[in-house]
Parts: structure tokens; sequence; C-alpha cells
């Protein structure tokens, strides 16, 4: 793997230059131009300025809430990453139990499930550090995204992991009721890192991790997770 210390150095570099998510720029122009516009379309059809001033703070609100939820945080994990799985978003953990995993494993996993709200930031991180072996996206339906059945039916996109000891983790991105779109960085073969994003989902939805059964959980039911901050998991050596 590549010397960990010079990559978080070039990265911070680029990243204090960040504010914004690349996946909002092109949101962000269109949604802003569409305002100005109706606001100035506004501003010359009554005599009276009353519907201008209400039509342009709504328009703030609802443009402000539009950056806020892409926004792109600096964040550096900070601390020793060995057999640490962290939160691959921000949100609330909404599930935590032992279920069959059809699709990879074959077999019984941990799952722990973040659902991220619209107000949530909406990159998503690598939970672990290794070597990406799966990427797979899957079409499928949008029911709400905290629903049980939304792990396995709605449109999802699988990000498999193997640590350095050997360990494999999945991460599954999935869409929701409102989110419909996902979008995927990682791709097989290359390492991945805790600080790096693997993707980003628009528009509020959830992250599964998928974990060996004797990982120990450090996060508990209802739990607000900080994406590359909190430890939702410790792997076994």
């Amino acid at each position: 793997m590549r010397n960990k210390n010079k990559i978080y150095m070039s990265r911070l570099k680029k990243l204090k230059k960040i504010r914004l998510h690349r996946e909002g720029t092109h949101t962000l122009f269109i949604t802003g131009g569409s305002i100005a516009l109706f606001n100035a379309i506004v501003f010359f059809l009554f005599d009276t300025k009353i519907p201008f001033f209400c039509t342009l703070a709504i328009s703030v609100f609802l443009y402000s809430l539009m950056v806020n939820f892409f926004r792109c945080p600096i964040r550096l994990f900070g601390k020793d990453t060995t057999n640490i799985v962290v939160a691959p978003a921000d949100g609330k953990v909404v599930v935590i139990e032992e279920v069959m995993e059809n699709e990879y494993f074959h077999d019984k996993r941990l799952m722990i499930s973040i659902f991220m709200s619209i107000v949530n930031v909406h990159a998503n991180w690598y939970p672990v550090d290794g070597v990406v072996k799966k990427v797979e996206h899957k079409n499928g339906r949008y029911l709400q995204a905290w629903l049980p059945k939304a792990s396995t039916d709605n449109e999802r996109s699988m990000v498999v992991i193997e640590t350095p000891s050997g360990v494999e983790v999945m991460a599954r991105q999935i869409a929701g009721a409102v989110a419909r779109r996902i979008v995927t960085y990682a791709t097989p073969g290359e390492d991945c890192y805790i600080d790096e994003h693997m993707g980003f989902i628009k528009f509020g939805s959830r992250v599964d991790v998928y974990l060996p059964l004797d990982a120990e959980v450090c996060v508990k039911l209802e739990q607000s997770t900080t994406g590359d901050q909190t430890i939702i998991a410790k792997l076994k050596s």
C-alpha cells in the first residue's frame, strides 16, 4: 500500500480548498439560476414588492438547505485505524442485528445501518482501510430507506473491502424514496483508506455495513454518527 502519511498531507492540502461536494456543483448552479430567474419575474410582475420579498425569503431558505446538503466537511480520522470500522456516513444508527447476507457472503453477518436524513452530509466514506475487492450496482425499488426490505429490494451499490488482516467488510449504499442517485467512486483492485470518499447519495438514504459476527459493536441504536469520525465497530485480529 502507499505511504498513508504522504497521502494524508497531499489530500489535506487539497481539502482546504473544498467547501462544497463536487456532486452538487451542477445542481446548485442550475437551481441557483432558476431561482434567480423566478425571483426576477416576480419582481417585475407585481407593482407591490411584498410578493417578491416573500418569494425571495423562501428561495433563500430552500437554496440554503441545498447548499447545506452538498457541504463537504474536511475530516481526518487522525488515529490508528488497525481493525477499526468507522461510520461511512453522517446520520443515525437504525439497525444492529445479525442477518443472512445472500448477495456476496452467503452466510450470516453483523449488519449496522446508518440512516441519513435530508439535513445530513451525504458524502460517504470508506469504513475500513484495505483493498477494494468488488463493486456492484443493482437496480431496484425506491422504498422508504428505513424499511428492512430496503437493504435487498431498493436500488443499491455494494463495495467489498479486504482489510490488511484479511477480513472482508461490505458497505452497501441504498437509495430511498427521495434519493434516486447513488454515486460510487470505488474501483476493484484499488487501495482504499478511512478518510477517503467512497461515494455520495443525493437527498437522504442509508448505508449498511456488513461485518463478521465476532466484531465488537461500539455504537447503540438511535445513536448519531459522524462519517469518518465515529467508531462503529472493532474487528478481531
